[in-house]
């Protein structure tokens, strides 16, 4: 699988600074989005410091630290670790400094190995899928207004207007340990798939998410139409996004061709 994938992030209208963090790297079929918390500068240094801790593990020797899940790949098990690895650093740091006490961060990250793309998250910060014409949400929010429509306490639609769709269960660096959801699935030839924090999907409707994506054209085409579109509705908080698109290899598709011309 070829992978063309763009990221841009966003101050939005409203906020005073930009507490948002992303990484992306085509050929290592990485790809991270991170919306930091706390306040001030904190939120900033968090999601950065997550951000460089995953980026550093991956281009490093990549040791799997405990056990693995035997229900998931290498890849994935070596995603989570990452994750872990953050997790305590903005700890750490957080508890190293009381201008820094009580910052963390929301994560979600997608690693393509092959045809196979891990995901983990924590936080409310999304992965989305579009295939087929359509769009489906990868990742479930760790927040208070999600536990609620989970339990049939609030429909989505109350959810979104909810003053308490910002409380999160579950942030990373918040506490020493920090139990990460995984998900693994196969990607196929013309899926497209983005990564955002919350900025995007609070501003915009996962139909109009689709119909923006769909018509982009490329990676870097979706990313600059997905923050416009998000800015044109009030932009009220931070926004960054991570496109990526999947293509097949293009001897895989002569291949393919190829095996059609004998078959027929």
């Amino acid at each position: 699988m070829n992978l063309t994938a763009s990221g841009k992030t966003d101050q939005g209208l409203v906020r005073a600074n930009n507490e948002d963090n992303f990484y992306l790297d085509e050929k290592m079929g990485l790809l991270v989005v991170a919306d930091g918390m706390g306040g001030h500068a904190s939120g900033e240094i968090a999601s950065n410091l997550a951000v460089n801790v995953i980026r550093d593990y991956f281009l490093g020797p990549q040791k799997l630290i405990g056990d693995p899940n035997p229900a998931y790949s290498d890849a994935t098990n070596k995603l989570g670790c990452a994750i872990r690895l953050a997790n305590q650093a903005v700890y750490e740091a957080a508890q190293g400094s009381p201008q820094l006490k009580g910052m963390g961060t929301t994560i979600v990250a997608v690693l393509l190995t092959g045809n196979k793309l891990s995901i983990a998250h924590i936080g409310d910060s999304r992965a989305y899928l579009i295939r087929g014409g359509q769009i489906d949400q990868l990742t479930d929010d760790h927040s208070m207004v999600n536990e609620q429509v989970k339990r049939d306490i609030i429909t989505r639609e109350e959810a979104a207007k909810s003053e308490m769709r910002n409380i999160l269960t579950k942030a990373l660096g918040i506490s020493a340990e920090m139990e990460t959801d995984l998900d693994e699935l196969t990607m196929f030839g013309d899926d497209i798939f983005f990564l955002c924090s919350d900025g995007l999907n609070t501003m915009i409707s996962d139909e109009d998410m689709l119909g923006i994506v769909s018509v982009a054209g490329n990676s870097a085409a979706a990313c600059d139409a997905l923050i416009n579109a998000a800015n044109e509705n009030g932009g009220k908080d931070n926004v960054t996004v991570v496109v990526g698109y999947i293509k097949k290899k293009k001897w895989y598709s002569a291949l393919f061709k190829f095996g059609e011309f004998f078959r027929r």
